[in-house]
C-alpha cells in the first residue's frame, strides 16, 4: 500500500519513509500542499492514508485537508509543530483523523497509521456487498463459498479465502506478504514472507484448475499481491 508523506522538511519525509518501508508500506513523498494534492488526484486508487504537516509553503495542510475532503474519505494524520490546542481542534474538524505534534517518536507515528488503516478497513468491510464478482469467481462472504462462472465450487482453506476475499475487496490495490498477514491471520507478522506465498500458490493452483487455467492474482514482484480489474 502507498502512504503519502507531505512536509516540507525534506530530512522528515525521508526519516518517515524508512520507517514506512520497514513496515511494508510503499511511501509517496510530496513537499507542499500542491504537489500532495496533484500526487493524490494522479494515484487517489493507491494511496490508502496520508501524513500530512499543517505549515508549509504554496497550500497549508488544513487547505490540503478541506481539498482532499470535497471527494475523499482517505485517512489523514496531521503531524505539526503548531501544538497549540485550537491547532488540533480545527485540523481534526476540519477532516484529519488523528494528531501527532512534533517533535514525535517515528514509532508512535507508524502505530498510528496501523490503527487508522484497521479501523478503515473495517468502514469498508461494513458496506461491502456479499457477493463479489472477480474474473471468473463469484465470492460469498456469508457462506465462505467461491465459484466458478460455471458454478463449479473451490474448497479454499479459511485463510486461502480470507486472502482471496481480502484482495478481492481492493481490486489493484498491491498487498505486502507482511500486510495479508496482518489482516487475514489477524495479528503482527512475525513470520517470513514464504509463509503466505505458500498459502498464496496453493490458492492460484486451485483457482486455475477450477477456471482451465485463468489467472485471478498477480505477482507484482518485489511488493506484493493483487487483483487487477
Amino acid at each position: 500500500m502507498k502512504i503519502l508523506v507531505v512536509d516540507d522538511d525534506k530530512e522528515i519525509v525521508e526519516l518517515l519513509s524508512i520507517y514506512l518501508k520497514n513496515e511494508g508500506y510503499e511511501p509517496v513523498a510530496a513537499h507542499n500542499g500542491q504537489e500532495a494534492v496533484s500526487k493524490l488526484s494522479t494515484l487517489s486508487s493507491e494511496i490508502g492514508l496520508m501524513i500530512l504537516d499543517i505549515m508549509m509553503p504554496n497550500m497549508n495542510g488544513i487547505d490540503v485537508i478541506k481539498q482532499v475532503r470535497r471527494d475523499s474519505d482517505i485517512p489523514i494524520i496531521v503531524v505539526s509543530a503548531k501544538t497549540a490546542d485550537m491547532d488540533k481542534i480545527k485540523g481534526l474538524i476540519t477532516g484529519a483523523d488523528d494528531y501527532v505534534s512534533k517533535p514525535f517518536n517515528p514509532l508512535e507515528v507508524m502505530a498510528r497509521v496501523r490503527s487508522l488503516l484497521r479501523r478503515s478497513e473495517k468502514k469498508v468491510a461494513s458496506t461491502e456487498p456479499a457477493i463479489l464478482k472477480v474474473g471468473p469467481l463469484e465470492i460469498n462472504k456469508d457462506s465462505h463459498e467461491v465459484k466458478t462462472q460455471a458454478d463449479k465450487k473451490i474448497q479454499l482453506t479459511a485463510l486461502e479465502f480470507g486472502i482471496l476475499h481480502l484482495l478481492a475487496t481492493h481490486p489493484n490495490r498491491v498487498f505486502s506478504a507482511n500486510e495479508i498477514f496482518e489482516k487475514v491471520w489477524r495479528q503482527e507478522s512475525v513470520v517470513s514472507a514464504k509463509t503466505v506465498m505458500v498459502h498464496v500458490s496453493h490458492l492460484r493452483d486451485k483457482i486455475e484448475e477450477a477456471t482451465n487455467g485463468e489467472k485471478v492474482i498477480e505477482t507484482v514482484w518485489g511488493v506484493g499481491y493483487k487483483v487487477e480489474v
